[in-house]
């Protein structure tokens, strides 16, 4: 076990005393700059992608490659002003503590509990999705048994120390980004080049992006019916945010890793997408398996299908490993602020929370469920109730940062130093953008189910606060700037 921490500056020895005695233990530092980097670019490669995409070109059409260029900036300036708020003071808990202590105890409460929320559903839509992946090459087994055998295999690893969980995540980011950067490059050399392996029906070129409909072939109301599914592709972005708790030095890899997202975004998912499109008509993509694996599978490339179905499971891998290291320390830092029981602030030899990723094992034991008894709906089911915890919370996080810039101008503290872009304007706007997309969630019918779920658990999150959150939980949390002052210049003689 490692020694408590002293006190800081800004903490009073009662409220230390109450976080170590429910705590007794901290989270180790072992991520270091190739981890965070790793993790930022392997974050925005996921479920949303391989699989969900499809969901969201059959809503749009090709024009869906504006709603990612929306969505990721909007998502960009999320990611800024988290970083913003993690540069200021990297904590375990992350924006939970931020809304804590800017919003106050209850905005804290429900932020975190609705991120654990966000994580375990897309984690069900994660293993939803590797499960799907696995009945490309074994129809023949339930889709179920792919799921139990995962979650326990993730579960172990998790329990291992957050080095080991940094390792795998780079390796897996590693995979993701090389299949991508490979297969636009290849993609790009098949359109430019006019080889055609699939017969006359599959002719490849950039007219695909136009014809079949138009750009627009739904016109403005199915590019807003995609932003339910291209939200959720960038859902568990703001993980980075809490990896600022377990960062060798987060002031110098969490600006690096958040100034990575717009190219990511671009590079990803448009540039990826419209390649893919260019390939293949977009009216003839499915969601019966990853459109990336259906796309070269119809092109005829020798064992390209293969290769990219272990691809998108490895992906699937990596966001189910993120899902629940996510959750986990998010429950830490909950249980920190008496918003969560004792036991998942404990943490073992490792300086791992182990409780919390028992917790996680046991949702996730629903997706075993769930896939037995209604495979065909589940991932839309879980997807879009995704899309409403995460944008939730990425409106929190932008609370928060707004309550935190005014708190310095008033206060007159030292500048940020790492600023958020286009202040107050920018923010507004997409908190503006991000309550559009939850009234998008309520005008379609396939995705209705989130909204009232969503509010039912926001409910049943404020009542909780109410009847069971006391003494220490009821204050705001108590958090440590770490922003370093300007420095003094001597007067000159």
């Amino acid at each position: 076990m490692q020694p408590a921490p002293s006190p800081t500056r800004n903490e009073s020895p009662a409220t230390h005393r109450t976080a170590t005695a429910a705590v007794g233990s901290v989270l180790n530092r072992g991520l270091n700059v190739r981890h965070i980097r790793f993790m930022a670019l392997g974050s925005a490669i996921g479920t949303g992608l391989f699989y969900g995409s499809a969901s969201a070109i059959q809503k749009a059409g090709p024009a869906v490659l504006l709603a990612y260029i929306i969505g990721g900036a909007a998502v960009f300036m999320v990611m800024r002003a988290l970083g913003e708020m993690a540069v200021r003071h990297p904590v375990s808990g992350s924006f939970g503590q931020y809304a804590s202590r800017y919003l106050g105890p209850l905005a804290g409460f429900v932020t975190g509990w609705t991120y654990v929320f966000e994580m375990a559903i897309v984690a069900i839509a994660d293993v939803t999705a590797f499960s799907i992946y696995m009945g490309f090459w074994f129809p023949q087994v339930e889709r179920w048994v792919w799921i139990l055998a995962i979650i326990f295999f993730l579960a172990a690893l998790n329990l291992l120390s957050v080095k080991v969980f940094g390792e795998l995540e780079f390796w897996f980011s590693l995979i993701k980004v090389a299949a991508i950067i490979a297969m636009i490059a290849g993609g790009a050399a098949i359109i430019v080049f006019g080889f055609q392996a699939g017969g006359p029906a599959v002719t490849p070129g950039l007219g695909n992006l136009v014809e079949h409909g138009g750009f627009f072939p739904f016109g403005f109301k199915g590019l807003l019916a995609s932003f339910a599914v291209v939200m959720f592709a960038f859902g568990g972005i703001e993980t980075l945010g809490i990896t600022a708790g377990e960062a060798a030095d987060p002031k110098k890899v969490i600006p690096k890793a958040v100034n990575t997202v717009p190219v990511r975004v671009l590079l990803f998912y448009v540039l990826t997408l419209a390649v893919l499109m260019s390939l293949f008509p977009w009216n003839e993509i499915g969601s019966n398996g990853s459109p990336f694996v259906q796309i070269f599978s119809g092109l005829g490339i020798p064992a390209a299908p293969h290769i990219l179905n272990a691809v998108v499971i490895t992906a699937a891998l990596s966001a189910i490993n993120s899902d629940i290291f996510g959750a986990g320390r998010i429950l830490f830092g909950l249980s920190r602020q008496g918003h969560a029981p004792v036991a998942f602030g404990k943490v073992s030899r490792h300086g791992v929370p182990w409780m919390t990723v028992v917790m996680m094992t046991v949702i996730l034991l629903v997706g075993v469920v769930l896939n037995a008894v209604i495979p065909k709906n589940v991932f839309i089911l879980v997807a879009s109730i995704a899309t409403f915890a995460t944008v939730w919370v990425w409106i929190m996080i932008l609370a928060s940062h707004v309550a935190m810039k005014r708190e310095i101008a008033r206060k007159g503290l030292p500048a940020s130093e790492f600023p958020s872009p286009l202040w107050p304007a920018a923010s507004v706007l997409t908190i503006a953008f991000m309550a559009l997309v939850i009234a998008v969630l309520g005008a379609f019918e396939d995705t209705r189910v989130a909204l009232y779920v969503g509010s039912a658990w926001l409910a049943l999150l404020v009542l909780a606060y109410r009847m069971w959150i006391k003494g220490d939980g009821r204050r705001r949390a108590e958090l440590v700037d770490e922003t370093s002052p300007l420095p003094l210049v001597a007067p000159a003689e």
